[in-house]
Parts: C-alpha cells; structure tokens; sequence
C-alpha cells in the first residue's frame, strides 16, 4: 500500500509539473500548445543521457530543462508572429516529429550507438545510493516533514485569505465570495488530507530504505519550488502583462510593450518547466521508449488545466490530483461493477471522463478554482 501511494504521489506530482508549464503557455499567456509533450521528451532525454556520459544526474535535469527551452524559443520565432492557428498546428507536428525522431535515430548510449526504438535503460537515478544511510533517511524525513508544514500552513492562509474577503466584500459581492469560500475550503481540507497521507507514506518509505521515496521527496521539494516562483511570477508586472497579452494583445502593444517577447518568454519558460518533468518522469519509469512519449500525455495535461481552472496555479495541481484519483479508483472498481475486457474498459474510462469535462463545461467553463472573468475558452 505504501509503493502504491508513492507511486501515486510521483505520478500526481510529475503531471502536476507538466500542467505547470502548460498552465503559464495556456491559462496565463493564451498560447495554444497542442505539442506540449514534446518539452517533456526533450527533457527526458537529455536528462538520461548527459547523465550517462557522466554528468551529474541533477546537472543533467537542469540541462534538459534547458534544452527544452530552446525548443520553445525555436517554436517562437517560427510561429508567434504568424496567427494564434498556426502555434497549435506547428506545436502538433512539433510533438510528433521528435517522438519520431528518437525512434528511428541511433542514440549514444555508454560506449555505442543504439536504435532508439530500443530506448534507453540502466540509468541513474537520484538519491538511489543514499537510502541506506541512516543519516540521510532522518535528514530526507526532515526535509519532507519540513515541506509538508509549509504546504498545510499556506494551504490554510489560502483559506484565511478568502474568509477575510468575504468579510469584508460588499452585499452585492457576497455571494461569489462565498462561493470561492467554499470551494476553497473544500479544495483545501482534499489537499491537506493528500499532504498527510503523502506524509505517512514518504516517512514509511524513506525509513525503508525505498528509493522511489526519495525520488518523490526530490520530487515535491521541485514542484513546490516551481510553484512558488510561479505564483511570485504571475503576480509581478511580468504575469500581469502575460494576462493582459492573452485578453487582448493589442493593449500591451499600445502600451509599448513587446508582446512578441513576453509570449516568447513565456513559452520559453513553460518548456523548460516541462522538460524538468520529463526528467522526473524518466527516473520514475527508469528505463523510457519513444511510445512512452505518446501525445496523449499533452491531452491529459490539457485535461488536468480545464479541470482545476485555467490560469490558477493551484486548480492545475487540484486537477492532476483529481485526474489520478479517478484513474486509480477506475482501475480498482470498474472491473467489478462492468464485466469488460481491458481494451474496452480503458474506452469506457476515457469516456467517463469526457462525460465529466462536458458536465464541468456547462456547469463551470471556468474550471473548480477558475475566475470567470479570466476565462480563456472561446476566445
């Protein structure tokens, strides 16, 4: 149970990462990225094999991070001065064509070169050496009891947050702050009971020895980190203008502003934020192949953003929790209640969900944590 959750908690937090990047490309800047999968395999692959030419491994992800940066830039220059289609359709055949490319290009794997199809294995993994070390559990337990306290602390400010202004709002403006009152009261206690159990799990884990758990503390710490940094972003003069360029881009041009620019950046930065996911994601599977890279994995990022609401940091992460949670508890329960083979009841998931996102779109376009007034569907 305790593998499970960890893995569970990897899982959730490396797609919680990926939506990060898509979420500044999409719910803040308004770039539509249909390719976003293509940061990830980039970083992905550059992360195991710098590392196996003897980079150091985080040296290594931070590289990846770095050249899927400069996928991004190389995507800008092509398309952001074209029209908003013509980033969706590139970013597509984008997506593809690397996927393609790394299978049917030969790799410099060790001391030879290696078909691609057959992928890579046999790379290393952080913090897979230490976990033996009895200095080093109790000092990772630290850092995750640490983490998590920061995390139930600011889980319950957000809230306080609210409370205050729904105090403090006008008759007229009360009922939508209560209604963001609730929502975030109920989002919170979901998140501070996720908190917990991936606390129990990490601390069992990490005593254990069990490297996986140290890869989900390595994890956490980088999604928080991205987290803060992008919330500190978004609400600078920087994000504000990122906002202003995905309402009407003609504004910030009569301002003087460099519209260009900023949509680079942003798509710049959103790579590189999906390319350290794609490192996290290969140390997670420890061994990737081309078909590990499927565009399917861009959809349900998208997915995971319109779930929790567009251009809300923490409704990307609510999303992927959510995502996770209905594909575990779908994997577990359908089999006993629909007597399908496999190959149908993975239709019949992907069906429900999109049931879900159609009753989510005409009850709430805006997501479970989305403003309304910042809606980018449809635009």
């Amino acid at each position: 149970m305790v593998d499970y959750l960890i893995f569970l908690a990897i899982s959730t937090s490396i797609f919680a990462l990926f939506g990060l990047g898509l979420n500044l490309q999409w719910g803040f800047t308004g770039l539509v990225n249909f390719g976003h999968v293509a940061f990830m395999t980039l970083g992905a692959y550059t992360t195991v094999l710098f590392s196996l030419k003897g980079v150091p491994i985080l040296l290594s992800a931070l590289l990846g991070g770095v050249v899927a940066a400069l996928l991004g830039l190389l995507i800008g220059f092509a398309t952001l001065r074209l029209r908003e289609d013509y980033l969706a359709i590139v970013t597509i055949g984008v997506g593809e064509l690397i996927r393609l490319v790394v299978n049917n290009q030969d790799l410099p794997i060790g001391d030879t070169w290696t078909s691609g199809a057959f992928g890579v294995q046999s790379y290393p993994i952080p913090l897979s050496t230490v976990t033996d070390n009895l200095f080093f559990k109790f000092l990772m337990i630290g850092l995750l009891t640490i983490l998590v306290g920061l995390t139930l602390w600011q889980l319950w400010r957000w809230i306080h947050v609210s409370h205050q202004l729904l105090k403090n709002d006008s008759h007229k403006k009360k009922i939508s702050s209560r209604q963001e009152f609730i929502s975030r009261v109920i989002v919170g206690i979901l998140l501070a009971l996720l908190a917990v159990a991936i606390y129990i799990s990490g601390v069992s884990g990490l005593y254990d020895g069990n490297p996986k758990a140290g890869l989900m503390l390595l994890l956490l710490i980088t999604l928080a980190f991205v987290f803060w940094r992008l919330e500190i972003l978004v609400r600078s003069p920087w994000g504000r203008i990122l906002k202003a360029i995905r309402e009407d881009e003609e504004i910030p041009k009569a301002l003087g502003k460099n519209v260009f620019w900023y949509k680079l950046q942003s798509l710049m930065l959103g790579g590189a934020i999906a390319g350290i996911a794609g490192a996290f994601f290969a140390w997670q599977l420890s061994a990737i192949y081309p078909d590990n890279f499927q565009p399917q994995l861009t959809f349900d990022s998208w997915i995971m953003v319109i779930l929790g609401g567009s251009g809300n940091n923490v409704g990307t992460i609510l999303g992927a929790v959510i995502y996770f949670a209905y594909d575990a508890l779908t994997r577990e329960f359908l089999p006993k209640i629909f007597p399908l083979d496999e190959a149908r009841l993975g239709a019949f998931r992907i069906m429900v969900i999109g049931l879900i996102l159609m009753v989510l779109m005409i009850w709430r376009p805006q997501g479970i944590l989305g403003k309304k007034e910042e809606l980018t569907l449809g635009k």
